[in-house]
């Protein structure tokens, strides 16, 4: 597996200014990855994202690290006033900015489900149908720019495993596969491990991540935790220091052929460099210990 890491785990520095999103690159480079993955893609003024596309190629090339996966928004049951034929549209610029970045995949989300006040079935089944026509339009037009999409394991509606097989095989279709965040999967309260076993198969690209947990029953924690579907608390943690088995998510990912990229997506509390810093070194000892 190729070791990357999201240009989100150095969103707070970003958010600081003490970094841009173009620097991230060289700093990727520097810490040892192999590749990097754009997330929150923002073009400085004076610039769109299809025109800063190229300046960010060429960076890449410049420190000589690849750039994996384009990973952008998207909603087709909201987005584009509601109308999932517009957002499919809106998507296919997306996949010519992931053509120009050189990226030979985009992730984007399908939705965060129905509105609470939204009146009739309001089950992951009842919008399958949209969310699956949408996907496949989507991936059969990036196939012929020569990008795979895919969506991720996040938003709680498109979280479970169980929904995910069921999306990816409505689609059906060669181009489109699944992002799997290892960590994610505790946002709906479902045990990593189990959730890579069943998904590994149609995984192509990967996120590695840590979570400290909470049960739900525990006193509020305070400040730097979040409540899964469930109610339990989730809190950011450097990978190897959480809760999440990712040695064994790992060993499943192995055992079903997988050797794509596995990207840190860093949400911790600690200093960020430190904290991708240590996640990585813990990634690597791990891949080794996987590899025999």
């Amino acid at each position: 597996m190729k070791l990357g890491v999201s240009s989100y785990s150095f969103s707070r520095l970003i958010r600081a200014g003490e970094m841009t999103q173009f620097e991230t690159i060289a700093k990727a480079a520097e810490m040892g990855f192999e590749v990097i993955e754009l997330s929150g893609f923002a073009p400085p003024e004076g610039d769109t994202p299809l025109s800063f596309a190229p300046k960010v190629k060429a960076e890449c090339e410049r420190v000589g690290i690849a750039l994996a996966n384009y990973t952008i928004g998207a909603d087709f049951l909201h987005g584009s006033g509601g109308d999932w034929r517009g957002e499919v549209e809106r998507l296919k610029g997306e996949v010519r900015v992931a053509q120009a970045l050189g990226a030979p995949g985009m992730r984007h989300d399908a939705t965060r489900g129905f509105d609470p006040g939204h009146v009739g079935p309001r089950g992951f089944d009842d919008a399958l149908p949209v969310l699956a026509d949408a996907c496949r339009a989507v991936t059969e037009f990036a196939e012929g720019l020569g990008v795979r999409t895919m969506v991720e394991n996040h938003g709680f509606f498109c979280q479970d495993s169980e929904r995910l097989e069921k999306l990816v095989n409505a689609v059906a279709h060669p181009n489109f596969g699944l992002l799997l965040d290892v960590g994610n999967f505790l946002c709906a309260d479902e045990a990593p491990a189990e959730a890579v076993g069943r998904l590994a198969p149609y995984a192509c690209h990967v996120h590695a991540k840590d979570f400290h947990v909470k049960r739900g029953t525990a006193v509020d924690p305070g400040e730097g935790w979040f409540r899964s579907r469930a109610g339990n608390y989730l809190r950011g943690a450097i990978i190897g220091h959480g809760d999440v088995p990712v040695p064994q998510c790992l060993a499943l990912l192995g055992r079903a052929g997988y050797d794509g990229v596995l990207s840190i997506e860093f949400e911790g509390l600690e200093e960020p460099l430190r904290g991708i810093a240590m996640g990585l070194a813990n990634l690597r000892r791990y891949c080794q210990a996987a590899a025999g």
